[in-house]
């Protein structure tokens, strides 16, 4: 079944022009078909057309149902966008897919990107969203200072990943072993040139764990995917743990 979004769904019951125009025009769907509309509140409406117009789809609804994120807790990831817009738009679009809450794009010392087109970010998400089959779509905040991120309260874990060359292999600390799994968590990820030594030493000050992401160094956008996989990855083993008797 076709999916679409449209964040008041259920007091308008119209589809979106864009929206509509692909459900009319390009999939030719019409009068009596069945489509799916997602809230990106987490809510997944089971819809039929009852108008086809391609400017202003009608629908009614045929069922409703709540579809909340299956990670149950919040996951934060505030990343510096990289130069090339194309590799941010992709983390944002595989961590929409492996499902993340809140997207905030950083700004920082090193930052080689000062601006950001959150609607095109959004865009992404929706994409993501839809084809992922959820039904709740992340926050993406506007371009946020470093430190204005590392100075306001977080109620749950909160990692910065960096590269420090100095440090012993031995002190270095992983985000698959410091993260407690079902945690509300952020994670901070450094643009290309890394976090500063003041941004770190802020963060640390403020209760961050400083963690790496494994013995690889990683592109920006690749840490960021790295994150978030290893949050979901960890939350799959704590769930199979409580939910299988052991001998």
């Amino acid at each position: 079944m076709n999916r679409f979004y449209q964040p008041d769904i259920a007091t308008t019951l119209t589809l979106s022009e864009e929206e509509s125009r692909h459900a009319v025009k390009v999939l030719r769907l019409t009068e009596g078909d069945l489509i799916e509309v997602v809230d990106g509140q987490g809510m997944c409406y089971t819809m039929r057309i009852v108008l086809a117009h391609p400017k202003r789809c009608g629908v009614e609804v045929v069922e409703a149902v709540a579809n909340p994120p299956h990670w149950g807790h919040q996951i934060v990831l505030a990343v510096a966008p990289t130069k090339h817009i194309d590799r941010l738009e992709w983390a944002v679009e595989k961590c929409t897919e492996m499902g993340m809450d809140r997207l905030i794009p950083l700004h920082g010392h090193n930052s080689e990107r000062t601006v950001v087109k959150t609607d095109r970010l959004v865009r992404v998400m929706v994409a993501a969203m839809k084809q992922s089959l959820s039904a709740t779509l992340p926050q993406c905040d506007e371009m946020t200072p470093v430190m204005h991120v590392i100075q306001t309260p977080f109620d749950g874990q909160r990692f910065i990943a960096y590269c420090d060359a100095l440090l012993p292999r031995e002190r270095r600390r992983s985000l698959a072993r410091e993260y407690r799994p079902g945690s509300d968590v952020q994670v901070l990820i450094g643009p290309e040139g890394d976090f500063s030594p003041q941004e770190v030493e802020a963060a640390l000050a403020a209760g961050f764990i400083p963690v790496t992401l494994g013995e690889s160094r990683l592109r920006t956008e690749t840490a960021a995917v790295m994150a978030c996989a290893t949050i979901h990855a960890l939350d799959e083993l704590r769930a199979d743990h409580t939910t299988q008797p052991f001998d």
